[in-house]
């Protein structure tokens, strides 16, 4: 049960902390964005990396992860970049931003793949889905979108994940693909952690702050 409830109770404490923080992008969600991408890195590399080259024959295992990462660079076109903390609407934009809400939808629908046969795998869509879900909330919440717009976009936003460990539980035909796409989920997850971690930073300065909370983010992986 806690793979549905949990991705679902993120978006709820994401929107939360948006308030915590007074709609503002601070210094501690920018930890805690560093800290996810260490936590869903660490956790790809040690809960689903090993289990999908145990199944597929390895040079088509990379090519599936080479198609995730391309998807998430396409679909970043749309989101701009949403997934890893670049959220992009500006305060007078009245139409709703459909790619944004469709593209953030296909990652969080693939999401839940990965959680189906790997429970620790809902701990790393968990803790990356706060920071992102608070910093969405913050600019929708800018935004000149009304209350029903920004709600109905969050609790769909929060459903999909959920959805898509119920279509993997439940859908027969996607059994003999599970391996497959959790290849490609990993190729989506490679490039929204390493896009976290490795972005350029202010003045591309050492940040001790930063490194320390991906070192804790790898560690507590580590120890699930």
């Amino acid at each position: 049960m806690n793979n549905y409830i949990l991705p679902f109770l993120a978006v709820i404490l994401g929107f939360l902390l948006a308030f915590i923080t007074k709609k503002q992008k601070s210094w501690n969600t920018k930890l805690l964005l560093s800290f996810s991408g260490a936590f869903l890195l660490a956790l790809t590399l040690f809960e689903l990396l090993p289990e999908v080259y145990n199944h597929l024959e390895t040079k088509l295992t990379g090519l599936f992860i080479m198609c995730g990462i391309m998807l998430q660079i396409v679909l970043e076109l749309f989101s701009k970049g949403a997934e890893h903390g670049h959220v992009h609407i500006h305060k007078n934009e009245t139409a709703f931003p459909w790619l944004l809400f469709i593209s953030l939808c296909i990652h969080s629908l693939l999401e839940g793949f990965s959680i189906h046969d790997h429970n620790d795998m809902v701990y790393g869509v968990l803790v990356h889905k706060i920071p992102i879900a608070t910093l969405i909330t913050m600019f929708l919440l800018q935004s000149n979108y009304t209350k029903i717009q920004v709600g109905s976009f969050l609790l769909v936003f929060a459903l999909m994940t959920p959805l898509g460990t119920w279509i993997a539980h439940n859908a027969t035909f996607i059994a003999n693909y599970t391996h497959a796409i959790n290849a490609v989920v990993i190729g989506i997850f490679f490039h929204i952690s390493t896009t976290i971690l490795f972005e350029s930073g202010e003045g591309h300065k050492f940040n001790l702050s930063k490194f320390i909370s991906i070192i804790l983010g790898v560690g507590v992986a580590y120890l699930i």
